[in-house]
């Protein structure tokens, strides 16, 4: 199957100008003409999945995070971006990323959503909005019933698959209203109070913001950056599998593979 087929079917899911004007999203190396035999899921273009990528002869490397992310001057092994560039493209490997377009749209806001069993839910930060759509990064919405902070970093552990989350304030304070952004939200912290939340779920949180939070009256469950993300891949892989393998016959023969690194962290 050609590359343009996989990727017309990725923007039908997660449109491209949902993306932030910041972003570097979609087709970042690679010919649009190219056969696609393997195509491998992950979170980050790391050097180990490079390295993986390279050993299992994929052709196309999608990722969440972009591999190039700044303007890149020159492309050698001396630099670390275009040491990837350089591994990727002698060894014919496309690298695609779905970043903010995906958190936006079909993807990372609304399987945060259903996980959590948000109810009312809504975007927390608005990015687009007309007579036809509200779309947005995060989620702010309503639990099924009130829970202590403490019942819902365990439930977020287990439902997400985390070992350890951390948590600002009182663990024993009970909450019905929850924000949630996967990825980092130190940003975002001001947009969730005011927008009604007592308790906001994401990531990349520092002390000070930490303590900001409390003293504006806001709950944090810090899940690091990896935490709620790394759903992408799952997601990714059982879409891909339905909307290219299972639907054309030139897809049954793709092979997909989800590769799942865990965090950059380890709690010892």
């Amino acid at each position: 199957m050609k590359l343009k087929t996989i990727i017309r079917s990725l923007e039908e899911l997660s449109p491209l100008h949902y993306a932030e004007d910041w972003d570097n999203v979609g087709l970042l190396l690679g010919d649009e003409e190219q056969e696609i035999t393997h195509i491998m899921v992950a979170l980050d273009a790391s050097d180990y999945v490079i390295e993986q990528a390279i050993k299992s002869d994929v052709d196309l490397l999608l990722t969440h995070h972009p591999m190039i992310f700044r303007a890149v001057k020159q492309v050698n092994t001396g630099t670390l971006t275009g040491r990837k560039i350089w591994n990727l493209a002698t060894h014919r490997i496309a690298s695609y990323a779905m970043h903010t377009n995906f958190d936006v749209k079909g993807g990372m806001a609304e399987l945060a959503e259903r996980k959590l069993d948000l109810q009312d839910a809504r975007p927390l930060i608005v990015t687009t909005s007309d007579s036809e759509e509200t779309e947005g990064l995060g989620r702010i919405g309503r639990l099924p019933k009130p829970m202590t902070v403490k019942e819902i970093a365990q439930f977020v552990k287990k439902t997400f698959d985390l070992e350890n989350v951390m948590s600002y304030g009182d663990i024993n304070r009970e909450v019905s209203c929850v924000a949630v952004l996967p990825g980092s939200g130190k940003s975002m912290i001001e947009d969730a109070r005011q927008a009604g939340a007592e308790l906001f779920i994401t990531g990349d949180i520092g002390h000070h913001e930490g303590m900001d939070a409390l003293d504006m009256g806001l709950s944090v469950l810090d899940v690091t950056h990896y935490g709620l993300e790394h759903i992408f891949i799952s997601f990714l892989t059982e879409y891909l599998e339905h909307t290219i393998r299972a639907c054309t016959d030139e897809g049954e023969n793709i092979q997909i593979t989800g590769l799942d690194t865990g965090g950059p962290m380890t709690v010892l």
